[in-house]
Order: C-alpha cells, then structure tokens, then sequence
C-alpha cells in the first residue's frame, strides 16, 4: 500500500514497479517526478523514469540519488522485460513449475560454472513489498547490506540459459583473452562482469565496438569522464589541500617511467606520465619536471610533495622546497619502512635465513608435482605473500612460511615424498634438510621479533581507507618499542636492529608533518600514553610558519592551541571525546574545531594528506608503446589518453571500494605476473638451469604476451614416477588454477 502522503500520486491498478520510485505531477502519467533527485520527466512516462532510475543513457539523465539496490532491481526488471518480448517472438513457452524456480550460477571445482536449481516461491509477496516499501533515502543506500544487493543483481537471462549455453559462452571469453593475450588478471577488474551484464541487457545481435570506436569516440568519452572525476576531486583541494605523489618506475623496455598522482581525501587523480629515462639521475632536470607539477596542481594546494628516497629524488626535493618554501617534500612512509627491513636483510644472520627460505619457495615453485603437493597440505595457500614493494614481500613470505612450518615438515616426512625423484635431487634434499632444521627455525622466529612489527605499520601505510599521516610517527615509536619488549629488554640483542630503524627514520623518513600531524591526531594526543617531545613541537612550530602564510593567522594558531591540548568548548563535548577513536582526524576537526578557524584550518590540511606513494596498477606494453619514439603526433595524443583512462578509472574504483571498506591489497597471486612487479620473481623462480624440461610458472605467464609451447610435459620430465602424481593430465604441468 502506498503512504498516505502518496495517496493520489499512482494511476489506479498500477502493477508497474516504476509507480514505487515516482510521483504524477498534476495527475497526469506524463509528466513524473522522481522521489529521489525530484527530477521531473516530461514525456515518455513509467518507462521513462525506470530509464531514469536504471541509470540509462541516451532518453534521459541518470539519477545520482537513487539507492543502489532499487536501481539494480530496475535494471533486472527491464531486462526482464526484454527477455520475456524476446521469448514471446521465438514461441517459447514455460510451464507452471519452471515458473516457480530461477537457476544461480555458481563455480564447481575446477572453475566451471554450473546452474543450482532454487525456489522461488513466495518470494514475489517479499519482492513487491521491497518495491513499494519506500526505499527512499541516501542513508538506507550507504547501510544496504552487500549481499542484499547482490540477491537483486542475478544474470537477467538465467531462466533462460542452458548449461550448454553458459560453457559456449565461457568458452568464447577464453580464447578471446587467448587469442588476445590478455592476462588472466583482467578477470579480476571490477569492469569484467560490468561489461558482460551491460551485454546481456542489450541482448541477442549486440554488435561489439570496432576497432575504430575504441580508438575514437568511445576513448574521448573516457578521456571526459576522467576528466569530469578530476575536476570533482579538485574542488576539494583548497579545503583540505593535496598531495602529489611521485611514482617512479622502470618498464620492460628499460624506460624511467614516472607517473604523477593527486591525493585528497575525497579520492585520487592521475595528472600524467613522463618518460624521465634521460634525467632520471640528474636533479637539476627533475626539478624542472616536479615544477611543472607543482605549476599545474597550484602551489597554494599542495600539503606534501611525495617520492621515493632515490638519491636525485631527494635532491630535487630539497631544491623544490627551498624555491617555494610553503609545503613539505617527504619520503614515501612504505617505501621508508621497506628500506629499512632491506638494511635488516643485509645483516649475516638475517641474510642466511632468507638465503635458504628462496631455497623452499624457488623449489616448489619450480616444481609443478610439489606445487601442487604443498597447497594440497596447505589448504591451498600460497607460501609466497606479496606486497607493493620488494622486501615487504621477501618478509611476509618469511612469515607464512613460519606459519607454514608444521604442514611443510610433514610434507618431507610423507611416503609420497620418499618415493618421488625430488627427494634424490640435489635441490631436493638441500631444501628437505633446510625444513628439518631446528636452528633455522630459531632464527626465523629472532628476525621476526622484529620484522613482524615493522611489516604492521607498512601495512598501516598502504591503507586506502583513511589518510594515513596521523598515524605514522607514533606507530614507528610503538614499533621500536615492541622490538625492545621482544628481545626481552635485553640491549645487546636488540640494539643492532634499533641502529638501523633510527638511521632510515631520521635519514630518509622523518617530515615534521609526521610529527605535527601526531600532535593534532586526537586519538594519539588525549591517549593516556602520549607526551610530547621537541620533537614533536619543533614540527608543529614548522608546519604553523610553512604552511599558513599569513603572520596574523600564524599569531592566532598558537595563541589557540592550548585550547586544544585543555579540550576547551567543543573539544570537550561529550560527543567529541566519543569520536576521537571512532573518526578520521580531518573529519574529527572539521566537526569540533570551528570556535578556532583558522587552527582548524591547518589541522584539517595536515591531516588529510597521505605519506605513502598510492600506485595503481601498471601496464607495461602501454609505456612501452608511448616511450617508442614511433607514431605520429596523434598516436602519441592516443597513447597519453588512454593511460589517462587507464589509471584513472583503476583509481576512481580504488577510492569507491576503500569507502565500503571492501577494498584490499595483497590478494595477488605469486604465479602470475604482479611477482614481477613486486621484484620478487627470484623468489619464485629458478634464475638458474634446474636440469629438467618441466614446465615452469614463467613458462605459462610471461609480461604482456604468451609463450607458445607446442610440446607436452613427458612424465619422465616429472619429479613423480608416476603420471596418475603429477596433478594434471592435460600437458600443462601445472594447474595455474588450482587453488
């Protein structure tokens, strides 16, 4: 039943929907305003406003208000629609009983999708209540649950769709992504399944876009949306102030890559690339390059200029700051935390122990019957654990492999194992021996003592969900703490590993927006454990005179900031000390802070900036493309648009995922080509001969392409006699699926 309030605003026996979703103006069906946006369509009725609704282009402009879950019902309701005029064309008909059932596609085993026959009884009273049950505002929108959403948004054609259908279908995607070369990464792209949905809306006969569409109108669309995303994210910079981040890398080709990246809190923008492969070296030249960023972005914006701590990095850093004196130039905090657990690894004790764990992971690795042995007793975890930088992932592996350490030695100690020819192998009993000894697993716990905390606040930096500069100087100092406290307090033991966490914090990482930003943080400051230091009012005092020009506003923060540290007016709301914990700091300021604007201003800058280099995902064969020095100026104009689209629309997800706390780094695999990325491929792979023609992970995933191997894996090749062992019959080797 319609609400009171509505009473009059439905046409009389109205079974549509749509009716659920709009409001008559004037008792007319033509003219219907949305209950959302309050947009008013002229012409076109119901049908229009479910275009409305469903977010369709082309009749009418998509409505930016409506809750998730009712425009996704709206789309599977014209798909229906499409569906059932379809079926009617073709003659076909369905009994009763099909009626009451729908088909949920699910994967088997082997990655296979099959259909599960489920009742649908009763739930069309529960689907026409949700329909007209008023779900009418933003808030039931942020607090829909996942899965509630994901009941709505079922394949449209299932009803419809033969077993025999679904494995053609599956079939035509894979050797497109053969035939193409594309890696079987792209599968995971949030876009994927957007693409096939939008497919099978349109229905039988869609023709895809030519070459000459993607290349043409449909990448200037892209290139305008992305650019659309960048100015909304700009209008927020002259509140909160921005960081640039400076992500240098080197590609296939040799080339020095750099990409420039905006961070605000409301999301992140790709600027743009250069190649730097010529200057990468010379300071002098990349501070003409980081000039013209800082031109670009305006200078009044920018909180934090952030790169890595290559040695000319730092140097056109230095420069940067002293030509225009109002913002910081830092050291990436996970590029900071990644140096110094590389300066742990280069000390003789800690250097054996991740010398003879490569030994492990490179053996199984490059066996596919141990692979496939080990994740069968592991429950088919990986041993190798990847992060965005190289020793973060050499570390983490040292974890999971200690972690690991019982299923491992049982798997040396297994008849199968004895009776398999890897056992009489040279590399065999090396690593069989490794596993066996104690004093290796002794050391491996030592060296975790520390690097397990160092690793907690690298992964505190590569968080999305928050601005992570509040938090870094406090979590290194609880760090050093906790290395103390695991050593027993024992100096000689824990001294040596301290030097080197201090020398890379004060050399290379340290920023006074670390320390001020602490200061302003309300759930470090008013925490019982916190006391100030020099330190920390020296990078207070320096962030007041560089980052608020003006002398007066300078005077008045001071005056004010004892205000804060006593929780004076609306800091000391009851409300406000709730919040503390519970709210990002910016957030906490912006609330309480407006007796004081012009300290609240600062603090809010402060602390919505990031400290951490936020890469997003890198693809090769594009730079390589653009870095050729072939093609004519258009092509180039091509090149640069479509690495524009490429990182922005990877970024614009990253930041809708963080914001549901969905998203999440290291789920990569380490067989497939984010190894590479990682500089971690040592660790996987054998450099060197192994002596036997067996296929090998780099043999099915090679960067940007495919090797073509027309030859079979003879069982000879195998570390198994027997050919029923070796996990696949198929001539792989080993099963990149298996899991």
């Amino acid at each position: 039943m319609q609400h009171k309030d509505n009473q009059g605003s439905v046409p009389p026996r109205a079974s549509d929907p749509g009716w659920a979703h709009g409001i008559m103006v004037n008792g007319g069906r033509q003219k219907i305003k949305c209950k959302y946006c309050h947009k008013v369509m002229l012409g076109g009725g119901i049908s229009r406003l479910k275009q409305h609704l469903a977010g369709e282009r082309g009749n009418v402009a998509p409505c930016e208000e409506v809750p998730e879950e009712v425009k996704m019902q709206i789309q599977h309701h014209l798909g229906f629609k499409v569906l059932e005029k379809l079926k009617k064309q073709k003659g076909l008909n369905t009994s009763r009983d099909s009626a009451s059932y729908q088909y949920r596609e699910e994967d088997n085993e082997d990655g296979m999708r099959t259909q599960k026959k489920v009742s649908t009884r009763g739930t069309r009273r529960r689907k026409g209540k949700e329909a007209t049950g008023g779900i009418s505002n933003k808030k039931h929108k942020k607090h829909s649950s996942p899965a509630a959403t994901a009941n709505i948004a079922q394949p449209l054609h299932q009803s419809f769709a033969s077993q025999d259908m679904i494995d053609q279908a599956d079939l035509a995607v894979a050797r497109f992504m053969y035939e193409s070369g594309i890696p079987f990464t792209a599968a995971n792209s949030h876009f994927y399944q957007q693409m096939a949905d939008a497919i099978a809306a349109v229905g039988p006969g869609y023709k895809m876009p030519s070459y000459i569409a993607l290349r043409g109108k449909l990448l200037n669309h892209s290139v305008h949306d992305a650019e659309e995303y960048g100015e909304e994210l700009r209008r927020s910079w002259d509140v909160t102030g921005c960081s640039v981040m400076v992500d240098k890398w080197v590609d296939k080709g040799g080339h020095t890559v750099i990409n420039f990246f905006v961070y605000c809190p409301k999301g992140t923008v790709f600027l743009k690339s250069a190649d730097a492969s010529d200057i990468s070296e010379c300071p002098e030249a990349l501070l003409n390059l980081f000039d013209g960023v800082v031109q670009e972005v305006g200078p009044q914006k920018i909180v934090n200029f952030v790169t890595d701590a290559s040695p000319s990095c730092k140097a056109a850093r230095k420069l940067l700051m002293e030509k225009y004196k109002t913002f910081f130039c830092s050291t990436c905090g996970a590029h900071g935390v990644d140096l110094m657990l590389e300066e742990i690894g280069k000390m003789n004790e800690v250097k054996e122990v991740l010398a003879k764990a490569k030994k492990v992971t490179r053996f199984v690795y490059n066996s596919a019957w141990m692979l496939n042995l080990v994740r069968k007793k592991t429950g088919g975890r990986e041993i190798v654990q990847l992060a965005t930088t190289r020793f973060a992932s050499v570390f983490l592996t040292l974890q999971n492999i200690v972690a690991l350490k019982h299923q491992l030695q049982q798997i040396f100690t297994t008849a199968a194992w004895m009776q398999s020819n890897c056992s009489k192998q040279r590399a065999g009993l090396e690593v069989a021996e490794i596993v066996a000894d104690q004093l290796f697993w002794s050391l491996c716990d030592q060296t975790l003592k520390v690097t397990k905390h160092l690793l907690s606040v690298f992964h505190l930096m590569d968080c999305e969900e928050k601005p992570s500069i509040g938090y870094l100087y406090d979590a290194i100092e609880k760090a050093k703490k906790s290395v103390i406290v695991a050593f027993d307090n024992n100096e000689p033991d824990y001294l040596p590993y301290l030097k080197v966490i201090d020398h890379v914090w004060q050399e290379e990482l340290h920023s006074p927006l670390h320390a001020a930003a602490c200061y302003l943080n309300p759930s470090m400051f008013y925490s019982p454990s916190f006391s100030t230091n020099k330190v920390i009012q020296k990078g207070l005092l320096d962030c007041i005179e560089t980052i608020e020009p003006n002398l007066t506003a300078q005077v008045v923060i001071t005056s004010n900031i004892n205000f804060y540290e006593e929780a004076v007016g609306d800091f000391g709301r009851p409300v406000a000390l709730r919040c503390r914990e519970s709210l990002a700091p910016a957030t906490w300021w912006s609330l309480y802070g407006a007796d004081y604007p012009d300290l609240q201003r600062l603090a809010v800058r402060i602390l919505s900036q990031t400290c951490s280099i936020i890469r997003s995902k890198r693809s090769g064969s594009i730079f390589e493309r653009m870095y050729s020095k072939k093609g004519n100026r258009l092509e180039q104009q091509r090149l640069n648009d479509l690495v524009f689209v490429h990182h922005n629309l990877h970024l614009q997800h990253m930041c809708s995922e963080a914001s549901k706390g969905v998203y999440t780094r290291g789920t990569l695999d380490p067989i497939c080509l984010e190894a590479m990325d990682s500089n971690i491929e040592d660790w996987v792979e054998d450099l060197g001969d192994t002596g036997s023609d067996e296929l090998r992970w780099m043999d099915v995933t090679v960067p940007g392409e495919w090797k073509v191997m027309n030859h079979r894996v003879q069982s000879t090749d195998d570390c198994n006699d027997s050919t029923n062992d070796r996990g696949s019959d198929d001539g792989r080797g080993m099963d990149i699926n298996d899991d």
